[in-house]
């Protein structure tokens, strides 16, 4: 089976990827693709794990419909690609993998239509599916290349949480510590974003858990 190296893949994602100011707030998106944003929160972060997969199944369908019925919107296009990659991140395997291509060729148009569409984070969660893809020849994952489309994404929105919690987690999985520690520490400073408490609860929990390992790890150095 093949394994993604990050779980959450979020975009993030997003999945982070995935969630703003990263992601945008309520009133700059179309009522489809936030509907879309908030389910997305509930089952990343409130549905049981045996649920998820099923969920996002579901989810990835009004993805779908939300991006067909504006196919020249950034924003849909990127939520559409936050949810194919947490749907990869729980179905694992083959079919995962072609979730995760799916999710970067949206993320690719949504960065030709405007790089700058939520705060950048077509960058950032293209960068978290390049570091958590298999690589060449099994998949298209390259360090390299999300290092630099990570960097992208920070410099569009360098506060927000999930830029610098993913570029916590991609310095730890180098073996960054220092670094990671230092990005994680900023995540976690990042500023509330308002209606989207359920992604930030979830989120803010995840950079703590991984600060902790990060810590630990530096300690033990």
């Amino acid at each position: 089976m093949i394994r993604f190296r990050n779980r959450m893949l979020a975009a993030a994602v997003a999945a982070t990827l995935f969630a703003a100011s990263t992601f945008a707030s309520a009133g700059e998106l179309s009522a489809t693709v936030s509907a879309v944003r908030d389910r997305w929160a509930e089952v990343n972060y409130n549905t049981p794990k045996k649920q998820r997969e099923a969920a996002f199944d579901a989810l990835a369908k009004q993805a779908a419909a939300a991006r067909a019925a504006q196919p020249k919107d950034a924003n849909a296009l990127i939520w559409e690609g936050i949810v194919l990659s947490s749907f990869a991140g729980e179905r694992g395997g083959l079919g995962a993998l072609g979730l995760a291509k799916q999710a970067r060729a949206d993320f690719e148009q949504a960065i030709k239509l405007d790089p700058t569409a939520l705060d950048g984070s077509a960058y950032t969660s293209l960068g978290v599916l390049y570091y958590s893809v298999p690589g060449w020849p099994v998949g298209f994952g390259d360090d390299k290349k999300a290092r630099e489309l990570l960097r992208k994404g920070l410099q569009v929105n360098p506060n927000g949480i999930d830029p610098n919690y993913f570029l916590g987690d991609f310095l730890q999985n180098q073996g960054d510590w220092k670094g990671a520690a230092a990005a994680l520490d900023k995540a976690l400073a990042a500023p509330a974003r308002p209606g989207r408490e359920v992604a930030d609860q979830g989120r803010r929990k995840e950079a703590a858990a991984l600060l902790a390992k990060v810590r630990a790890k530096l300690a033990g150095d």
